[in-house]
């Protein structure tokens, strides 16, 4: 069962039988299968009721899985002869890691910054310190553009020291538990 497409606002109609080609993201990349259009509803919403796949192909696209997150951090670049500083937040994080959001650019590709940050981990304040590597300048989305952030990077966590690493994987494997657990037991 899939919500059922709507491009430009218009809900597309499928007709019982016809087959389908159905891409999907799951957690850390894409998965591929065929199906045949069982049904197709508008109430309570607009569904899509589908054969379940004989098969999945799935090909991998990230290292670890990514977890959306509103953490505040603060960034220094260490290859800037200065240190360049610059306070933002932390937009989605893995163990592999993360994507930048920053009031304004400090880094090019390949530059190597320090995060630090505040974490809660089953309720107690950890303090985040990892080193990473700017792999990517990420194009600015509308919701990004109105929120003006006008630096937003994809980084590598490269950070060697287990103590550290273990404060990392703690607050990652955290927040995707907290987020697959139902709100009445949580």
């Amino acid at each position: 069962m899939f919500s059922a497409p709507h491009p430009g606002g218009k809900l597309v109609r499928f007709r019982p039988g016809q087959k389908l080609a159905v891409r999907l993201m799951v957690a850390n990349g894409v998965g591929l299968f065929a199906a045949v259009v069982e049904a197709q509803t508008a109430e309570p919403y607009p569904l899509l009721h589908v054969s379940y796949p004989d098969s999945v192909t799935f090909k991998g696209i990230r290292g670890a899985t990514r977890v959306p997150v509103e953490l505040p951090v603060a960034i220094t670049n260490r290859d800037h002869l200065s240190n360049l500083k610059a306070d933002g937040c932390i937009a989605d994080i893995s163990t592999s890691g993360a994507r930048l959001e920053l009031p304004e650019a400090i880094a090019n590709v390949g530059d190597t910054l320090t995060i630090d940050a505040e974490v809660q981990i089953a309720g107690l304040a950890s303090q985040l310190s990892v080193r990473a590597v700017v792999r990517s300048r990420v194009e600015r989305s509308t919701q990004e553009q109105s929120q003006t952030l006008p630096a937003v990077y994809g980084v590598e966590f490269i950070e060697r020291d287990q103590k550290a690493l273990l404060v990392l994987y703690a607050y990652v494997f955290a927040q995707i538990v907290a987020q697959h657990i139902p709100l009445e037991f949580s």
